[in-house]
């Protein structure tokens, strides 16, 4: 680990970019009834119920010593991606 954070603090290359790459799936839920609002001392409240709406991918990658980020969304998750 601590090699490649010392990757980190060499100076910015053009030849040799750092680039960070990583992926998460993240599932879809929405609500099935409506929150009740928050009142004075309490929070709003939310049914622990959902109706699942399919997953997607977040794939982000990073070139940190230029501070450039590119972040892509797949609207569904498939072998292919």
């Amino acid at each position: 680990m601590e090699t490649v954070l010392d990757i980190y603090k060499l100076p910015y290359d053009p030849l040799y970019p750092v680039v960070c790459m990583d992926e998460s799936p993240k599932q879809l839920v929405a609500e099935t009834k409506i929150p009740v609002p928050a009142k004075p001392r309490t929070l709003a409240r939310y049914d622990y119920e959902y109706r699942r709406k399919g997953v997607c991918n977040v794939f982000i990658a990073t070139e940190p010593l230029i501070g450039k980020r590119i972040v892509r969304v797949t609207p569904c998750r498939k072998k292919q991606d």
